[in-house]
């Protein structure tokens, strides 16, 4: 992209298939000198989200809430279950000069770690937890720290249970965030009532190494 949003490799959309569902700017995080804002982009899964509305329990589903790293419209949340974003940040006012990304890894990798576990518990998640971490390289050769994201929802009598990761790096004198989270149990329970030519595929493996290729294409 030539604006300040991140760019994402278009034929690891397709093959979601994802559907951009919001682009925005908002102030992620502030430090004792500055503002950190964020331009993101929401993607979800397509062929989920009709797929729970066939079978008649998206309404029933309502991830709502305002989120920073995270956000969709109030009227515009059914069946945001499996979803994917990437986020610019920038600096306002920009860094003062002599004080380079590296400087600010420690501050931006915990807030917006924390960012993200706020977003999901103000949609309703619970026991939101994260997890192990790890260093990782992404397509264009830059060293993120990933971290691992464990939840739960609600539902009548269940739950349903979510995973997800969240990734930051520097990248050309900024950082980026991706993450996003996918279901692991509960899932083919609510799609139940479709025949097996209306269900879309359900693979908590898969989805997990979609959403990491995913993670590493983000520039």
């Amino acid at each position: 992209m030539t604006d300040q949003y991140p760019a994402v490799d278009a034929a690891a959309l397709e093959r979601g298939p994802w559907e951009l569902r919001s682009r925005s700017e908002d102030a992620v995080f502030r430090t004792p000198t500055a503002t950190v804002r964020g331009h993101t982009l929401v993607y979800d899964d397509a062929d989920l989200r009709a797929a729970l509305d066939r079978a008649g329990v998206a309404d029933h589903l309502d991830p709502g809430g305002e989120g920073t790293l995270v956000d969709v419209a109030a009227d515009d949340t059914g069946g945001f279950w499996r979803f994917f974003f990437a986020t610019a940040l920038s600096f306002r006012p920009p860094l003062a000069p002599g004080i380079g990304p590296a400087s600010m890894r420690g501050p931006v990798v915990r807030e917006s770690r924390e960012s993200f576990l706020e977003d999901l518990r103000t949609r309703g998640f619970e026991n939101v937890d994260s997890g192990r971490r790890q260093r990782v390289r992404t397509d264009t050769g830059d060293r993120a720290t990933l971290t691992k994201v464990t939840a739960s929802y609600p539902l009548d009598g269940t739950r349903l249970d979510v995973e997800g990761w969240i990734a930051v790096w520097s990248r050309g004198g900024s950082f980026r965030i991706a993450g996003g989270v996918y279901p692991t149990r509960g899932l083919a329970d609510l799609l139940d009532s479709l025949s097996d030519a209306e269900r879309p595929e359900i693979d908590p493996g898969r989805y997990r190494d979609d959403l990491l290729g995913l993670i590493r294409s983000v520039e």
